[in-house]
């Protein structure tokens, strides 16, 4: 996609210090902090502020492989976008993506996690307009969302966002999103086939096991969250995502010498860390993301993971990067 906007593909990669044989490898991964920094060039050496918004890149230059034939075989577009949801991490470490309804609608939203540096704008915009196009590609109709939102705020120019969505979107908003009408999600699939289907699933869960997501504590993990923004997940829900009964969760966990409670609590807390760090969330918007029924649980956690309540913790990471940032300077 790069090298289609004129930008010299090899240069590119070698700046960001990705060896390009490791492209060759159905079985390879990319660091999520090099493909960020791959963005950043990208981004820098074309001088483009809206790089990757032209509906027709992702159309030509991305494949979902496994994951796009599992979605074609699924008997309606909500059905192959919830599959997409649960096998994103077959694409990526960084990002995650959730269908969440509201009213006659729902919305198709773009999570972010195990990166460690903030991502570019355009790298979370383009996703999002790969995930639009995706649905015109399955459905084999031009779907259109009914509004586009992005937490950064407004380009200097907006257009080229409004003609690669096609519909208005919206900036400095609480999520990366796009709205998607039930009678779009509810449309059956001309490619659905149950027996493909399965096979796929089958091949798709093999790929997964490869990638190192095979431990029945990390499927867990990523469900609770995907969920957690919903609020508290429930054990049983979490089993019967991942197409098993409550009770072998429950042993297989064991087995791992985890439990369903401790990884909820780690994802917690993990996550915890990545938002108190981000000033634009304020503590009830924390408390809200990690799935808390009110902010005093936030409040009792956050003193059990940190020592301190999340304010306090929030002021010393402040300090810390202050401080980074005058030896920095000094230097």
């Amino acid at each position: 996609m790069f090298a289609s906007r004129g930008l010299d593909a090899q240069r590119l990669l070698a700046g960001a210090r990705i060896d390009g044989a490791l492209l060759q490898d159905p079985d390879g991964r990319v660091e999520v902090d090099d493909i960020t920094r791959l963005w950043e060039l990208a981004v820098a050496w074309s001088g483009n502020p809206a790089l990757g918004m032209d509906r027709e890149l992702p159309a030509r230059h991305v494949n979902f492989d496994m994951v796009g034939y599992v979605m074609l075989a699924s008997p309606t577009l909500k059905a192959g976008l919830l599959h997409l949801s649960r096998y994103y991490a077959v694409i990526s470490d960084a990002i995650t993506l959730d269908l969440e309804p509201d009213g006659c609608n729902h919305w198709m939203v773009l999570g972010l996690i195990g990166n460690t540096r903030p991502l570019p704008r355009q790298r979370l915009e383009y996703s999002l307009l790969t995930v639009a196009t995706l649905c015109r590609w399955i459905t084999r109709r031009d779907v259109q969302p009914l509004a586009v939102e992005f937490v950064d705020p407004e380009p200097a120019d907006a257009r080229p966002y409004v003609a690669a969505f096609g519909c208005p979107v919206r900036f400095g908003q609480p999520r990366n999103r796009l709205l998607l009408t039930n009678r779009d999600l509810e449309m059956p699939l001309l490619s659905s086939d149950p027996v493909l289907f399965d096979m796929h699933q089958r091949v798709i869960e093999s790929r997964l096991v490869r990638l190192g997501h095979a431990s029945t504590s990390q499927r867990v993990t990523e469900e609770i969250i995907h969920r957690l923004h919903l609020g508290e997940p429930r054990r049983e829900d979490i089993a019967s995502s991942l197409a098993m009964a409550d009770r072998t969760l429950q042993r297989r966990l064991r087995e791992e010498d985890t439990n369903f409670q401790q990884l909820l609590d780690d994802a917690r807390r993990d996550l915890a860390q990545k938002y108190l760090a981000e000033d634009r969330y304020t503590l009830g918007q924390v408390a809200d993301l990690l799935g808390f029924a009110d902010q005093s649980n936030f409040f009792r956690a956050s003193k059990r993971w940190f020592g301190v309540s999340p304010g306090q913790y929030r002021a010393r990471l402040a300090e810390r990067e202050s401080l980074a940032a005058s030896l920095n300077t000094a230097d």
